[in-house]
């Protein structure tokens, strides 16, 4: 029997949040709570253990609204900053726990060296900075973390390949324009797919609603939750009328257990 895993949406906003600073759009200023998103990222949780998928740059806020005082692992989708800037925010994890393990392609570290050089310093590193062990992975092999076993799943964000994970039954797959036909095998017999739905009108690195709307209907998932999503796709409660009974916006603090 496998262990029940938990999903917390600790995220579900665009690059740059709803509301979107100095917006007039009235979604932006919308009073329902779930039309208030905050940069995408996951919370999941199975036996003791909390690991993170994706940490931007409301990680701090996030951690603090889930009360969490412990963090196992983060797994990185892609290096953009609304999926990485919140990396120093580690630090009192690091204060209490040690170095977090991070698992990420090769160019994602790459790329976090460069930003974040401090973090990485092997000489004369700032004593306040945190430490990190990095795991690189890639789509060519799964891997183990904590008794489950994780598939890397590439997509393409435009010209970038970008990383989701499947879990169990559960496939979290975020900044996807398009994904390959080998790729798509590692996407059978889903329980729960959550990807990205920006808005409806095209968009030249992210799936729009009806694109997100088709590959989820080709995947085949029993319940598929959008992420990612800009203020221009609409209010939530009127969007989520118009689609299939199987398919739901998520929401910042939604939790689902498989």
């Amino acid at each position: 029997m496998k262990t029940p895993l938990s999903v917390t949406f600790l995220g579900t906003g665009t690059s740059q949040g709803i509301p979107v600073i100095g917006s007039d759009h009235p979604v932006c200023k919308s009073t329902d709570a779930k039309d208030k998103r905050l940069r995408v990222s996951v919370l999941l949780e199975w036996s003791e253990y909390k690991v993170v998928i994706d940490c931007g740059p409301d990680f701090r806020q996030q951690m603090l609204r889930q009360q969490c005082k412990r963090l196992d692992a983060i797994l990185l989708t892609h290096e953009h900053s609304d999926h990485t800037a919140g990396l120093d925010d580690i630090r009192p994890f690091y204060f209490r726990q040690g170095a977090i393990s991070f698992y990420a392609h090769k160019r994602v570290f790459e790329a976090l060296h460069q930003r974040f050089a401090y973090i990485f310093a092997t000489e004369n590193k700032y004593p306040g900075a945190p430490s990190i062990t990095e795991v690189e992975v890639s789509k060519e092999s799964s891997f183990e973390l904590f008794g489950k076993t994780i598939t890397p799943v590439e997509a393409m964000h435009a010209d970038l390949p970008v990383l989701g994970f499947r879990i169990d039954n559960f496939v979290y797959l975020t900044d996807v324009k398009t994904i390959s036909d080998t790729e798509l095998e590692k996407l059978n017999n889903l329980e729960v797919l959550v990807i990205n739905a920006l808005r409806e009108e095209s968009h030249q690195s992210h799936l729009n609603l009806e694109e997100a709307l088709e590959i989820a209907k080709r995947i085949g998932a029993k319940t598929t939750y959008f992420t990612h999503i800009s203020h221009l796709l609409g209010f939530h409660a009127e969007v989520e009328e118009r689609l299939p009974e199987n398919v739901h916006l998520a929401y910042d603090t939604l939790t689902i257990t498989l």
